[in-house]
């Protein structure tokens, strides 16, 4: 598992709100690798240049708040998240969030872990 910069910001829970930021990024040549967005406008970003996406956020008056996550890559089989799981759990870790994604029929999926400290875990759980 790599250690990544998670960007959090609070967007409006309106029609085109995700899509103007999305946009942003996009112009600017940035790459979303994962994200997350929920009803109350949290919207969670692992992005390609974490640096000049918050940046950018803040230059558009949109607070930004940056944290370390887990982000790995696995099979995309019956049990794989299972057993990243039980490995961070057998270290003593919480996972506090978790969001991922994969393409049926394709053999890897994303996974972004929210810990309290991303390196620690790492380390604790030899990944």
């Amino acid at each position: 598992m790599a250690i990544r910069k998670e960007l959090t910001l609070v967007i409006e829970n309106k029609p085109g709100a995700a899509a103007r930021v999305f946009k942003g990024l996009a112009a600017d040549r940035i790459n979303i690798l994962a994200m997350q967005l929920e009803h109350t406008g949290l919207l969670r970003l692992v992005v390609d240049n974490p640096l000049h996406a918050a940046e950018l956020m803040r230059e558009r008056k949109i607070k930004v708040d940056q944290r370390d996550v887990l982000y790995t890559v696995m099979p995309n089989d019956p049990g794989a998240l299972g057993r990243a799981a039980m490995l961070l759990a057998d270290a003593g870790v919480n996972v506090e969030y978790l969001y991922s994604t994969a393409v049926e029929g394709h053999q890897m999926a994303a996974v972004v872990i929210g810990v309290p400290d991303a390196l620690k875990a790492s380390a604790a759980a030899g990944i």
